[in-house]
């Protein structure tokens, strides 16, 4: 372990290059925007943290990844709070898009409402299989998915999908979230703790010496960005991040392996 900051809502940690995010009020680990303070905190630490090259969601607990926003505080607070709110947290997960680094959403229980916006918002989704549902039934509250959800869903599987789902609220296992293309993969496992290593394992396939972090950081932010503008306007940012890459340590090592025929030896730089 290489180094260790307790939060009171988010945990942050680091092992072999991966920074675990953990959402720590179980059971539901449902967010308030003390959550999502500490949550954007977690965020920036990982960004300036040059050891870090992969970030890990994932919820405390067996039970829930995350239940999405915390109802009883919804209750309680005025709508001036509730909009600044929304408007926060959407800058949290944009911050989260934004970061140059592979982020992984390790989906180890029930991923509903905020919580399946919360990991829309990583890069990679991989669920634990049996561990619990996937959907976005705010519908049923009298409300939408208010923190990115309406626009993530439909960007990942299609609009009249995105549509369905959300005006039915159904939530259902991740198996259907694979088929439809919000789960990228579901594995099986004896237990919570096998999943975790499993992903540990996963993620540091993405760090140094195994891979040019910093290419797989700069493939993220060229997809992220680029989806989202004009294509002459996301051919130029895909330029700006190859002459970046194209000046680093990793690319002149990586071709020189391939001339010389050996594998690799990746230092992030």
């Amino acid at each position: 372990m290489e180094a260790t900051t307790m939060k009171k809502l988010v945990d942050y940690r680091v092992k072999n290059g991966v920074a675990w995010i953990e959402l720590t009020d179980p059971p539901a680990n449902t967010y308030t925007y003390e959550m999502m303070r500490d949550l954007d905190d977690a965020i920036l630490q990982a960004r300036f943290d040059e050891t870090v090259h992969v970030l890990v969601l994932r919820g405390a607990g067996e039970k829930f990844f995350c239940a999405g926003a915390n109802i009883n505080m919804l209750k309680t607070v005025n709508p001036t709070f509730k909009y600044f709110f929304c408007l926060h947290a959407n800058e949290t997960l944009n911050r989260l898009e934004h970061t140059p680094k592979l982020v992984i959403a390790a989906l180890n229980g029930h991923t509903v409402g905020g919580g399946l916006e919360i990991a829309m918002a990583a890069d990679l989704r991989i669920a634990r299989k049996g561990a619990g549902k996937v959907g976005l039934p705010e519908v049923t509250l009298g409300v939408l998915p208010g923190t990115g959800g309406t626009q993530r869903l439909a960007r990942l599987v299609n609009k009249s999908t995105a549509i369905e789902l959300m005006a039915t609220g159904e939530t259902f296992d991740f198996e259907k979230g694979q088929a439809i293309g919000i789960v990228n993969q579901v594995w099986e496992t004896a237990s919570a703790d096998e999943f975790f290593e499993k992903i540990q394992k996963y993620a540091e396939q993405f760090c140094p010496p195994n891979k040019a972090a910093k290419a797989v950081g700069r493939i993220k932010r060229s997809v992220q960005s680029g989806s989202e503008v004009a294509f002459e306007s996301a051919l130029a940012i895909e330029r700006e991040l190859q002459q970046q890459l194209f000046q680093s340590e990793d690319a002149k090592e990586g071709l020189s392996a391939y001339v010389e025929k050996r594998k690799p030896n990746f230092s992030g730089r």
